[in-house]
């Protein structure tokens, strides 16, 4: 029989609330099977547990939920592993892009704070020279 996790078995293991896992689900990242009264039940299977990981593998490298969908989706077609490499590539090349642009704004402002400090800090001196 093949192994099967409830909503708080997966929530636990990786140390999210179950309100986060709806919310997975929402976006279309889980699908797990429906028991019980009314379907209240969630059981997700292995591959949605190996999709959850992956899921939380790309929030960690800062893509986006829908990045990682579309990535996580491109694994479930033909076993052509090409197309899925090139969107994989061409996702983490346009992210990687991102983060080097806002690096370069964030040693900008680095930059400037430098150069406050610095005439804060003759300031300060000349004021307290002057006592």
């Amino acid at each position: 029989m093949a192994t099967t996790y409830t909503i708080s078995d997966l929530a636990k293991e990786f140390d999210l609330t179950t309100r986060a896992m709806r919310f997975y689900e929402d976006m279309g990242l889980l699908q797990p099977e429906r028991e019980g009264a009314g379907g209240r039940n969630r059981i997700y299977s292995a591959r949605d547990r190996t999709r959850l990981k992956l899921t939380l593998r790309a929030k960690r490298l800062g893509l986006s939920l829908t990045e990682a969908k579309e990535i996580i989706d491109s694994y479930d077609s033909p076993r052509d592993t090409a197309p899925q490499l090139k969107k994989f590539l061409a996702i983490l090349a346009d992210h990687r892009q991102k983060l080097e642009d806002q690096l370069v704004d964030l040693q900008a402002n680095l930059k400037e704070i430098r150069t406050h400090e610095k005439e804060a800090n003759a300031l300060l001196a000349k004021a307290e020279k002057a006592k």
